[in-house]
């Protein structure tokens, strides 16, 4: 049993300790956004974050995740009140098929939470390890610049600064 921390949620799994977090997350505790697409850490549709970095779900073993911070997109918020990364890629229609979106997303979070103000370069520097064979590039990048001003506005009135 490895004790870890998913969106919020304690949680004991039971599996293999050189298990992928990928695999617990969508075969164990049904959180399915994060995607397998290569297996091998090289297309990013599997980001999460754990302890605040984005890493590639389909390589990170089980075993090194004992009493560390998992984050998935569904832990960004929900459905009724989705959070300022998932209402910028909806309003910026940023997914044509969806396939990367989730680990686009993950990847974005982390860089804006370590890097409020990311320049355009950046964000693409951050979302370089991240494929999209769609080519909504510039749709995802217009969509991180949203997040970003919604998360430094929503900063600004949880601390009561002035905008």
């Amino acid at each position: 049993m490895v004790s870890l921390t998913v969106n919020g949620q304690r949680h004991e799994v039971d599996a293999e300790p050189d298990t992928p977090l990928l695999y617990v997350l969508r075969d164990h505790l049904a959180l399915n956004a994060a995607k397998f697409g290569c297996g091998l850490g090289q297309c990013g549709a599997c980001t999460v974050m754990v302890d605040g970095v984005a890493v590639f779900s389909c390589v990170m073993p089980l075993l090194m995740l004992e009493d560390r911070e998992v984050m998935t997109v569904e832990g960004l918020g929900t459905v009724e009140n989705p959070g300022p990364m998932q209402r910028a890629f909806m309003e910026e229609q940023a997914a044509q098929c969806g396939y990367c979106i989730a680990g686009m997303m993950m990847r974005a979070q982390a860089l804006l939470q370590g890097n409020p103000h990311a320049s355009d370069a950046d964000i693409r520097a951050a979302l370089e390890p991240n494929l999209c064979r769609c080519g909504t590039h510039m749709r995802i990048l217009r969509a991180v610049r949203r997040a970003a001003t919604m998360m430094q506005s929503a900063g600004a009135e949880t601390t009561g600064a002035v905008r």
